[in-house]
């Protein structure tokens, strides 16, 4: 993975998005410290929102709370 300082990145910027445009990852640093990486964009695969609800319900099955109300953990600070 390449690295680059800030300065470097302003300069060659066009490059750098050719470079992540083919899949590359680019790691930014400032002053020698990491801060940033420049990855290739990945698009998510939409999903059908009855499929995402029918996902959901079926995870909520499997993870029951036991008694416990939302309520009483938001109060405790516990979410």
């Amino acid at each position: 993975m390449l690295t680059v300082g800030a300065y470097e990145a302003k300069t060659k910027l066009s490059h750098l998005l050719h470079r992540v445009a083919n899949g590359e990852r680019i790691v930014i640093t400032k002053h020698g410290v990491p801060v940033a990486v420049l990855e290739p964009f990945r698009r998510t695969q939409e999903r059908d929102p009855k499929e995402v609800i029918a996902t959901i319900k079926e995870f909520r099955k499997r993870h029951r709370l036991d008694g416990l109300k939302i309520r009483d953990l938001i109060e405790e600070g516990r979410i």
